[in-house]
Order: C-alpha cells, then sequence, then structure tokens
C-alpha cells in the first residue's frame, strides 16, 4: 500500500466518521426528544455532547490535514473547481455544526435542570431544539456535497 492510498483512505473514513457521527447524532437526539422526558434527553444529550467531541472533533480536524497531505501527494490544485467547491462547503457545513454543538450543550443543560426540578422542559429548549434541527439540514447536506465532490470530482 502507498502512502497515497493509505492517507485516501484514511480521509474516506474520517468523512464516514462525520457522516456516521452526524446521522447517530440526529437519530438519537430526535427520538429523545420525541419522548418529553426531560431525564431521558438529558442522559441522550449528554453522550451526544461527548460523541461530538470526540468523534466528529478529531474527523473535522483531520479532513483538511488528510485532504492537504492528498493534494500534495498527487500534486492537486488548490484551484481545482471541485476542490474549491468542497473547501466552501465544508466552511459552510462548519458554520451550521459549531452552532449545533452550543445548542447541544445548551439542550443538554436545560434537560438536566428540568429532570432534577422534576419540572416540564422550558420553552427555551424547545426553541433551541427546533433551531437545532433547521440547522442540521444545511449542515449535513453541505457534507453529503462534499462526499459526492471528492468521489465525482465532476469539475
Amino acid at each position: 500500500m502507498t502512502l497515497y492510498f493509505l492517507v485516501k483512505y484514511l480521509h474516506v473514513l474520517g468523512a464516514i466518521v462525520i457522516l456516521g457521527t452526524g446521522t447517530g447524532i440526529a437519530f438519537f437526539m430526535l427520538m429523545a426528544h420525541r419522548t418529553h422526558d426531560a431525564e431521558f434527553i438529558a442522559r441522550t444529550a449528554s453522550v451526544v455532547v461527548i460523541a461530538d467531541a470526540i468523534f466528529t472533533l478529531s474527523a473535522v480536524v483531520f479532513q483538511p490535514v488528510s485532504g492537504g497531505v492528498l493534494m500534495m501527494l498527487s500534486a492537486t490544485s488548490i484551484t481545482e473547481r471541485w476542490l474549491l467547491a468542497s473547501l466552501a462547503l465544508y466552511a459552510i457545513a462548519g458554520l451550521f455544526w459549531v452552532p449545533v454543538v452550543f445548542m447541544q450543550i445548551e439542550m443538554r443543560d436545560l434537560a438536566r435542570k428540568a429532570s432534577e426540578q422534576h419540572s416540564a422542559l422550558p420553552e427555551r429548549y424547545f426553541i433551541l431544539f427546533r433551531r437545532w434541527f433547521a440547522f442540521g439540514f444545511p449542515g449535513f447536506g453541505a457534507t453529503m456535497l462534499i462526499l459526492w465532490l471528492m468521489v465525482a470530482k465532476p469539475f
């Protein structure tokens, strides 16, 4: 196995981690939310915040590094249109993902407080959840487009 194919494998693996973790987090948060059970939501959101910190963040940091190494090893120019589009979409995904992380932390904290006080979830939680849900579409969509561009290199 050449260095190029090893780095390419790790780069694809990083993309899988980002997409897989994002899908899993969205699914588990949505399922917990549907229960309206503050304790269950708090436990789920706690795990989600940890998963985002361990898996998503490490892959998000690794992707540009491995992508840069791939560019260097393959003599790919930064001016390739598919690559420029991918980088722009990566920035867009980041603009939606970073606030989502803070929303998840606040939703976790609000659910914990409601659970501890044996009270209903506050309206702020529901506002954050709707925003979190809405932010997922452009963030995840951008990531899906990046994967397509990375594989197809259409232009």
